[in-house]
């Protein structure tokens, strides 16, 4: 079974993206090539939207987290489909604003954001800075001071829950890099401090407990969790958090392994969570947000790449080298994370062989995956890894001094480069002989 909806096998027994024959592509663009099937992006989007509609009545905005993937392209997508933006970088906010995407639907994360970086987004209006910690209320309480302006701003709170991911993209805890621990009292007196500010308007709170989470009742635990602690806030400061930022992390389906919940299921349960404990507690139930980044892009996304060489070493592993690796996939050298891949041009055929791809990198580590099955594979052959829609092209590199590939996006028939093909000149450009 085809871990995304979007694929299938044609009649020449070619693995088709979104109707289009993947075979073809890489003839027309060449590989490593990563492919974004934009139907599916909006399709996606649509879903959370709607889904938002239907349980918070229209109050609430769904704001793609950009880290996911990003570029003019995407962030032009989020703005017709009418969501909003998660920046964590000037690079990204600059990116959203180069396309004329509304400062107010922007939050500006990041847990070391500059002086510099800070300017920016009060200069450009952007509506919510998620503060992270007290060191960066203090310093854009002085720049909005200097400029004349007024910060609207989200805290960034662990509300303490375990999300059984990887340890790595678990964000939620008390031992975290991100925000401010309810638990020790510092994110209490971070309030109180910003209530303070005259140059702070804080509007509401945030939490984001991890990445690639399966479970509902995680997220079901962090909004009770936040909306006791919004009450509290009410009951002792006399304070009202209007806002409340539940944030993303919603799992995806990258083998057959794994079991996502549906996206209008989770909304479902967390929402009936948000509005008994706003009864219970008799507090105004907030303006909801969320971050899905992840669960937009990540499935509508393919790579592809060429097989190159198999080493077959007996009783030990059968190697399987492409073109590409963890300059453009770095997720499993980082960790572990699991994929399916097909041959693209054999994906009629029954998966009879069990191969370690790897990649051309002079890296040991440099593998896109590690007893993955697959068709009969040899030199010559296109090989899929599915679902690299996310965090692949944004989290890629040029080790090796190895150009970046470029992003194809695809939709009703038709494939437009959105980011090109990176030249060697592009590698040397910033260097000063």
């Amino acid at each position: 079974m085809l871990v995304s909806k979007n694929l299938a096998v044609n009649e020449q027994g070619h693995l088709t993206v979104g109707g289009m024959d993947t075979v073809e592509l890489a003839k027309e663009y060449g590989t490593p090539l990563y492919i974004m099937d934009e139907g599916l992006i909006r399709e996606h989007c649509r879903s959370f939207r709607e889904s938002m509609d239907k349980y918070y009545g229209g109050q609430g905005l769904v704001c793609y987290a950009s880290k996911a993937f990003c570029c003019k392209a995407m962030c032009r997508i989020m703005l017709e489909e009418g969501l909003g933006l998660d920046v964590v970088s000037e690079g990204e906010l600059y990116t959203a604003l180069s396309v004329g995407f509304p400062p107010e639907k922007l939050c500006f994360h990041g847990n070391n954001k500059t002086d510099h970086e800070l300017s920016y987004a009060l200069e450009n209006g952007v509506g919510r800075i998620i503060v992270d910690n007290i060191y960066e209320l203090e310093r854009l309480d002085r720049l909005a001071e200097k400029t004349g302006r007024t910060a609207n701003i989200m805290y960034r709170i662990k509300p303490g829950i375990d999300a059984h991911t990887h340890n790595f993209i678990m964000t939620g805890q008390i031992d975290s890099k991100f925000g401010f621990a309810l638990e020790t009292g510092e994110a209490y007196e971070a309030v109180k401090k910003a209530i303070e500010c005259s140059h702070i308007n804080l509007v509401g709170l945030h939490c984001h407990i991890g990445s690639q989470i399966f479970d509902i009742d995680p997220f079901v635990k962090a909004a009770e969790v936040m909306l006791t602690f919004i009450a509290k806030i009410k009951d002792e400061l006399g304070f009202e958090v209007k806002e409340l930022n539940l944030g993303g992390g919603f799992g995806i389906r990258y083998t057959e392994e794994d079991a996502p919940v549906g996206y209008d299921r989770y909304m479902e349960k967390v929402s009936e969570k948000v509005k008994e404990v706003c009864a219970e507690k008799n507090v105004k139930l907030p303006f909801i947000l969320i971050e899905p980044g992840r669960s937009i892009a990540a499935p509508a996304g393919i790579t592809l790449y060429t097989v190159g060489g198999r080493k077959e070493i007996p009783n030990i592993r059968t190697y399987v080298s492409v073109d590409g690796g963890m300059g453009d996939n770095p997720r499993y050298a980082l960790y572990q994370s699991k994929y399916d891949v097909e041959v693209a041009n054999k994906a009629n055929l029954p998966k009879t062989e069990t191969v370690t791809v790897a990649g051309k990198c002079c890296e040991t580590g440099d593998l896109i995956g590690e007893g993955m099955p697959i068709q009969p594979v040899e030199p010559g052959d296109i090989l899929a890894v599915l679902a690299t829609g996310a965090y692949n092209y944004s989290m890629s590199s040029n080790y090796n001094r190895i150009p970046k590939p470029p992003v194809v996006m695809i939709r009703d028939g038709k494939s437009k480069v959105v980011v090109k093909r990176e030249t060697f000149e592009d590698i040397v450009r910033n260097d000063i002989d």
